[in-house]
């Protein structure tokens, strides 16, 4: 007669695990915390080093002729870089104006409504290419097809190639925070009998709204310092003005002409360009996500 095998006893209290293996669990737990921080330090390192360093050399010039006044002509000492402020917020003002809501509308199209299609794949590789452009060809690009049309340098021309650079960063990261948003979400509301573009437009935009923000303003901190493009569209000026279809001043621009030039006094005024234009980037990102966040806590609420 056969004998059934006995059944492990179920209030059996599992092993303990032997002291080796937590000293060896504990040590990993400390050396991956230990390279997170480690890692943590050298990306945030270099923003620091840079933020100091502009600081040390470029506080000192700041004044309130800085802000208020055009720059001096050769050999006079004082200016400042007010045209060119004022410079930078329009054309990227315009930048931003035609960039975001273009960039946005693609990256929905490629995760709502394109995935898999020939026009999906046609749009999401050119977001590639134009992505890894050198920002002097398309600068050389758009002096082509517009300044050399209306046959003179203009704000307008300088907008236009910023907003095309801001383009691809947008689509793509719009399209990964869209697909991030899971389709329990989406079905829900289209069993609620919820048209599809107001699903698009209430539900999936509203939850990766945090993700596409994010990504409209590395596309902006990414275009704010960029002097190739404008010295082909806006090409500068030395004097204030406010008209879209004619020369423009802006930041890098005014920084590279002090940097290259062989004055002392422009050297100092370059420096201060650097730091007013590196604080103009951070103040408007950190404005962005407050209100981003706010728009988030009352969208939950």
């Amino acid at each position: 007669m056969s004998t059934l095998p006995l059944s492990p006893n179920p209030l059996r209290t599992p092993a303990k695990p032997s002291v080796i293996n937590t000293l060896r669990r504990q040590a990993m737990n400390h050396v991956i915390t230990g390279l997170s921080i480690l890692s943590t330090v050298v990306v945030i390192a270099p923003l620091v080093a840079i933020l100091v360093y502009l600081i040390y050399k470029g506080a000192s010039s700041l004044n309130l002729a800085f802000f208020t006044h055009i720059p001096a002509p050769v050999g006079e000492q004082g200016g400042g870089m007010a045209n060119s402020i004022v410079g930078s917020g329009i054309i990227l003002f315009l930048a931003s104006l035609m960039g975001i809501p273009i960039g946005i509308s693609a990256g929905v199209y490629l995760a709502e409504f394109g995935r898999g299609s020939f026009l999906g794949n046609a749009i999401r590789f050119t977001a590639d290419v134009l992505n890894g452009v050198p920002s002097i060809v398309m600068g050389i690009s758009i002096y082509s097809l517009i300044v050399m049309q209306q046959k003179h340098f203009s704000a307008l021309a300088g907008g236009i190639a910023l907003a095309i650079m801001m383009v691809p960063t947008i689509t793509r990261t719009t399209e990964e925070m869209l697909a991030t948003v899971p389709h329990a979400i989406r079905e829900a509301a289209l069993g609620l009998g919820v048209p599809k573009w107001r699903t698009v437009l209430s539900v999936s935009l509203r939850t990766a709204s945090p993700g596409i923000i994010t990504g409209c303003m590395l596309a902006f901190a990414r275009v704010a310092g960029e002097t190739a493009p404008l010295l082909f569209t806006a090409f500068g000026n030395q004097f204030w003005s406010f008209k879209l279809n004619e020369p423009i001043a802006a930041l890098p621009l005014q920084i590279y002409v002090y940097a290259i030039s062989p004055y002392d006094e422009w050297h100092r005024l370059a420096w201060a360009g650097s730091l007013v234009l590196i604080v103009m980037i951070m103040v408007a990102v950190t404005l962005v996500r407050i209100f981003a966040n706010r728009g988030v806590l009352k969208g939950a609420s």
